[in-house]
Protein backbone atom coordinates (compact mmCIF):
# COMPACT_ATOMS: atom_id res chain seq x y z
CA UNK A 1 0.00 0.00 0.00
CA UNK A 2 1.27 3.43 -0.88
CA UNK A 3 0.97 6.78 1.50
CA UNK A 4 -1.17 8.33 -0.70
CA UNK A 5 -3.89 5.35 -0.19
CA UNK A 6 -3.09 4.84 3.22
CA UNK A 7 -2.86 8.52 4.57
CA UNK A 8 -1.49 9.69 7.73
CA UNK A 9 -3.66 8.45 10.03
CA UNK A 10 -3.17 4.65 8.33
CA UNK A 11 0.51 4.82 8.25
CA UNK A 12 0.13 5.85 12.46
CA UNK A 13 -2.00 2.99 12.62
CA UNK A 14 0.25 0.64 11.34
CA UNK A 15 3.31 1.90 13.13
CA UNK A 16 1.37 1.74 16.16
CA UNK A 17 0.23 -1.82 14.94
CA UNK A 18 3.64 -2.68 14.65
CA UNK A 19 4.42 -2.04 18.02
CA UNK A 20 6.96 1.26 16.06
CA UNK A 21 5.51 4.36 17.38
CA UNK A 22 3.64 4.46 20.84
CA UNK A 23 1.63 6.90 22.56
CA UNK A 24 1.24 9.07 19.67
CA UNK A 25 -2.50 9.85 19.50
CA UNK A 26 -2.43 13.36 21.02
CA UNK A 27 -0.67 16.73 20.00
CA UNK A 28 2.07 16.24 21.90
CA UNK A 29 3.85 13.60 24.22
CA UNK A 30 4.78 13.65 27.89
CA UNK A 31 8.24 12.53 28.51
CA UNK A 32 9.96 12.51 32.12
CA UNK A 33 7.83 15.49 33.04
CA UNK A 34 8.05 17.73 29.83
CA UNK A 35 5.20 17.74 26.94
CA UNK A 36 7.02 17.32 23.64
CA UNK A 37 6.20 18.13 19.95
CA UNK A 38 7.22 18.45 17.01
CA UNK A 39 6.03 20.12 13.21
CA UNK A 40 7.99 19.96 9.86
CA UNK A 41 7.01 22.36 7.00
CA UNK A 42 7.74 21.91 3.65
CA UNK A 43 8.08 24.48 0.69
CA UNK A 44 5.54 23.91 -1.75
CA UNK A 45 3.71 21.26 0.43
CA UNK A 46 3.12 23.84 3.31
CA UNK A 47 3.92 27.34 2.29
CA UNK A 48 5.29 29.55 -0.37
CA UNK A 49 7.15 32.36 -1.00
CA UNK A 50 4.91 34.56 -2.83
CA UNK A 51 2.39 34.04 -0.05
CA UNK A 52 4.71 34.96 2.75
CA UNK A 53 8.06 36.27 4.07
CA UNK A 54 11.00 34.89 6.14
CA UNK A 55 9.98 36.52 9.16
CA UNK A 56 6.51 35.35 8.85
CA UNK A 57 7.55 32.00 7.35
CA UNK A 58 9.91 31.67 10.94
CA UNK A 59 6.67 32.90 13.18
CA UNK A 60 3.80 30.36 11.44
CA UNK A 61 6.37 27.75 12.48
CA UNK A 62 6.87 28.42 16.04
CA UNK A 63 3.01 28.92 16.71
CA UNK A 64 2.24 25.77 15.21
CA UNK A 65 4.21 23.79 17.68
CA UNK A 66 2.89 26.42 20.29
CA UNK A 67 -0.51 25.58 19.54
CA UNK A 68 -0.13 21.76 19.87
CA UNK A 69 1.35 22.73 23.50
CA UNK A 70 -2.00 24.94 23.52
CA UNK A 71 -4.05 22.11 23.35
CA UNK A 72 -1.86 20.34 26.19
CA UNK A 73 -2.28 23.41 28.72
CA UNK A 74 1.18 23.59 28.37
CA UNK A 75 3.81 26.53 29.32
CA UNK A 76 6.19 26.67 26.23
CA UNK A 77 9.80 26.57 27.68
CA UNK A 78 12.05 26.24 24.73
CA UNK A 79 12.19 25.76 20.38
CA UNK A 80 14.55 23.39 18.88
CA UNK A 81 14.69 24.16 14.90
CA UNK A 82 16.35 22.17 12.09
CA UNK A 83 16.32 24.25 8.81
CA UNK A 84 17.35 22.85 5.68
CA UNK A 85 17.65 25.05 2.54
CA UNK A 86 19.49 25.54 -1.19
CA UNK A 87 23.13 26.82 -0.49
CA UNK A 88 22.31 29.75 -2.25
CA UNK A 89 19.58 31.17 0.52
CA UNK A 90 21.21 34.37 1.34
CA UNK A 91 22.22 34.72 4.94
CA UNK A 92 19.94 38.06 5.50
CA UNK A 93 16.56 35.73 5.07
CA UNK A 94 17.68 32.98 7.42
CA UNK A 95 18.19 36.12 9.82
CA UNK A 96 14.71 37.12 9.35
CA UNK A 97 13.67 33.48 9.26
CA UNK A 98 14.85 33.30 13.16
CA UNK A 99 13.50 36.81 14.04
CA UNK A 100 10.16 34.97 13.08
CA UNK A 101 10.99 31.94 15.00
CA UNK A 102 11.40 34.39 18.24
CA UNK A 103 8.89 36.84 17.90
CA UNK A 104 5.89 34.38 19.93
CA UNK A 105 8.60 34.98 22.90
CA UNK A 106 9.74 31.38 23.32
CA UNK A 107 13.73 30.85 22.90
CA UNK A 108 15.50 28.87 20.18
CA UNK A 109 17.84 27.12 22.03
CA UNK A 110 19.18 24.52 19.62
CA UNK A 111 18.90 22.22 16.44
CA UNK A 112 20.69 21.79 13.57
CA UNK A 113 21.38 23.04 9.53
CA UNK A 114 21.73 21.38 5.91
CA UNK A 115 21.74 22.04 2.30
CA UNK A 116 18.73 21.14 1.03
CA UNK A 117 16.76 21.64 -2.69
CA UNK A 118 14.01 23.52 -0.99
CA UNK A 119 13.39 24.92 2.32
CA UNK A 120 12.16 22.57 5.40
CA UNK A 121 11.78 24.00 8.55
CA UNK A 122 11.43 21.52 11.37
CA UNK A 123 10.82 22.98 15.24
CA UNK A 124 10.04 21.14 18.43
CA UNK A 125 8.73 22.73 21.21
CA UNK A 126 9.34 21.76 25.16
CA UNK A 127 6.91 22.84 27.56
CA UNK A 128 5.37 22.07 30.96
CA UNK A 129 1.95 21.09 31.91
CA UNK A 130 -0.05 20.63 35.21
CA UNK A 131 -2.42 18.44 33.33
CA UNK A 132 -2.96 16.97 29.37
CA UNK A 133 -6.42 16.46 28.54
CA UNK A 134 -5.67 14.54 25.73
CA UNK A 135 -7.71 13.43 22.96
CA UNK A 136 -9.57 10.31 24.47
CA UNK A 137 -11.44 11.60 27.34
CA UNK A 138 -14.52 13.16 25.87
CA UNK A 139 -18.07 11.96 27.49
CA UNK A 140 -21.28 12.00 26.05
CA UNK A 141 -22.96 15.05 27.64
CA UNK A 142 -19.85 17.15 27.32
CA UNK A 143 -20.13 20.28 25.31
CA UNK A 144 -18.16 20.91 22.69
CA UNK A 145 -16.33 24.86 22.26
CA UNK A 146 -13.30 26.67 20.05
CA UNK A 147 -11.18 29.09 21.42
CA UNK A 148 -12.15 31.80 18.65
CA UNK A 149 -13.61 32.38 15.09
CA UNK A 150 -12.49 30.05 12.88
CA UNK A 151 -12.37 30.09 8.63
CA UNK A 152 -9.49 32.98 8.90
CA UNK A 153 -6.94 30.29 7.47
CA UNK A 154 -9.25 29.63 4.40
CA UNK A 155 -10.52 33.24 3.71
CA UNK A 156 -6.76 34.68 3.85
CA UNK A 157 -5.53 32.03 1.21
CA UNK A 158 -8.69 32.77 -1.19
CA UNK A 159 -7.21 36.19 -1.04
CA UNK A 160 -3.37 35.14 -2.42
CA UNK A 161 -2.11 35.13 0.97
CA UNK A 162 -1.65 32.79 4.46
CA UNK A 163 -3.28 33.69 7.77
CA UNK A 164 -0.68 33.85 11.04
CA UNK A 165 -1.52 31.85 13.54
CA UNK A 166 -2.84 32.81 16.62
CA UNK A 167 -1.55 31.84 19.85
CA UNK A 168 -4.14 30.26 22.36
CA UNK A 169 -1.79 29.46 24.98
CA UNK A 170 -3.90 30.78 28.28
CA UNK A 171 -6.82 30.07 26.46
CA UNK A 172 -5.10 26.24 26.28
CA UNK A 173 -4.43 26.08 30.18
CA UNK A 174 -7.22 27.49 31.52
CA UNK A 175 -9.82 24.41 29.23
CA UNK A 176 -6.89 22.35 30.09
CA UNK A 177 -7.65 22.14 34.42
CA UNK A 178 -11.92 21.20 33.16
CA UNK A 179 -11.82 19.78 29.52
CA UNK A 180 -12.13 15.94 28.53
CA UNK A 181 -10.41 16.13 25.26
CA UNK A 182 -8.91 18.84 23.65
CA UNK A 183 -6.50 19.60 20.37
CA UNK A 184 -6.07 22.72 17.86
CA UNK A 185 -7.49 22.63 14.67
CA UNK A 186 -4.98 22.82 12.31
CA UNK A 187 -6.60 19.85 9.69
CA UNK A 188 -10.37 21.64 9.61
CA UNK A 189 -12.96 21.20 11.73
CA UNK A 190 -14.69 18.19 10.79
CA UNK A 191 -11.30 16.36 10.35
CA UNK A 192 -10.18 17.18 13.84
CA UNK A 193 -13.60 16.61 15.60
CA UNK A 194 -12.77 13.10 14.31
CA UNK A 195 -9.60 12.67 15.82
CA UNK A 196 -11.69 13.00 19.29
CA UNK A 197 -14.34 11.03 18.29
CA UNK A 198 -12.67 8.44 17.58
CA UNK A 199 -9.97 8.43 20.33
CA UNK A 200 -12.75 9.13 22.70
CA UNK A 201 -15.36 6.34 21.48
CA UNK A 202 -18.28 8.89 21.27
CA UNK A 203 -20.34 11.09 18.46
CA UNK A 204 -19.57 15.35 18.26
CA UNK A 205 -22.59 16.50 16.72
CA UNK A 206 -21.88 20.05 15.87
CA UNK A 207 -24.08 23.03 14.73
CA UNK A 208 -22.47 25.09 12.11
CA UNK A 209 -24.65 27.92 12.48
CA UNK A 210 -23.60 28.42 16.07
CA UNK A 211 -19.34 28.18 14.64
CA UNK A 212 -17.68 31.83 15.33
CA UNK A 213 -16.43 32.77 11.99
CA UNK A 214 -13.72 35.20 11.27
CA UNK A 215 -14.15 38.44 8.93
CA UNK A 216 -14.89 37.02 5.20
CA UNK A 217 -15.07 33.37 6.13
CA UNK A 218 -17.62 31.34 5.01
CA UNK A 219 -18.73 28.16 6.25
CA UNK A 220 -17.02 26.08 3.84
CA UNK A 221 -13.73 27.89 5.00
CA UNK A 222 -13.79 25.53 7.93
CA UNK A 223 -12.44 22.32 5.93
CA UNK A 224 -9.35 24.33 4.86
CA UNK A 225 -7.74 23.80 8.67
CA UNK A 226 -4.63 25.57 9.78
CA UNK A 227 -7.34 27.98 12.01
CA UNK A 228 -5.15 27.06 15.03
CA UNK A 229 -8.04 27.89 17.47
CA UNK A 230 -8.73 25.03 20.13
CA UNK A 231 -10.94 22.56 20.02
CA UNK A 232 -12.36 20.81 23.48
CA UNK A 233 -14.60 19.11 25.10
CA UNK A 234 -16.11 19.75 28.79
CA UNK A 235 -18.08 20.02 30.81
CA UNK A 236 -17.73 23.49 31.41
CA UNK A 237 -17.69 25.57 28.24
CA UNK A 238 -15.93 28.51 30.66
CA UNK A 239 -17.16 31.20 28.43
CA UNK A 240 -16.15 30.03 25.21
CA UNK A 241 -18.46 29.36 22.65
CA UNK A 242 -20.33 26.11 22.87
CA UNK A 243 -20.43 24.83 18.90
CA UNK A 244 -21.99 20.79 19.59
CA UNK A 245 -21.99 18.29 22.30
CA UNK A 246 -20.58 15.32 23.08
CA UNK A 247 -23.27 11.76 22.36
CA UNK A 248 -23.12 8.40 22.22
CA UNK A 249 -21.89 6.59 18.84
CA UNK A 250 -19.79 7.46 16.71
CA UNK A 251 -18.29 9.99 14.16
CA UNK A 252 -18.69 13.38 13.25
CA UNK A 253 -22.56 14.86 12.57
CA UNK A 254 -22.45 18.07 11.28
CA UNK A 255 -25.46 20.32 10.61
CA UNK A 256 -26.41 23.49 9.23
CA UNK A 257 -29.10 24.89 10.21
CA UNK A 258 -30.98 22.08 11.32
CA UNK A 259 -29.64 20.08 7.82
CA UNK A 260 -26.72 17.58 7.28
CA UNK A 261 -23.46 19.02 5.86
CA UNK A 262 -20.49 17.72 5.12
CA UNK A 263 -17.08 19.71 5.13
CA UNK A 264 -13.49 17.96 3.73
CA UNK A 265 -10.34 18.89 5.26
CA UNK A 266 -6.24 18.19 4.97
CA UNK A 267 -5.40 15.00 4.21
CA UNK A 268 -1.35 14.37 4.40
CA UNK A 269 -0.08 12.44 1.62
CA UNK A 270 -3.60 12.47 -1.23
Amino acid sequence: MRLDESGELGLLAELERRGLAQGIEDDAAEIGGLVVTQDALVEGVHFRFDLLSWRELGFRAAAANISDLAASGAEPLALLVSLGAPGATRVEDVVELYEGLNAPGVPVRGGDTTRADAVLLSVTALGRAERVPGRAGARPGDLVVVTGPLGAAGAAFRGGRLAPPPLRVEEGRRLAAVATAMLDISDGLAVDAGHIARRSGCRIAIELERVPLANGATVDDLSFGEDYELLAATPDALGFPVIGRCEEGSGVVLTLRGEPFELAGWEHFR
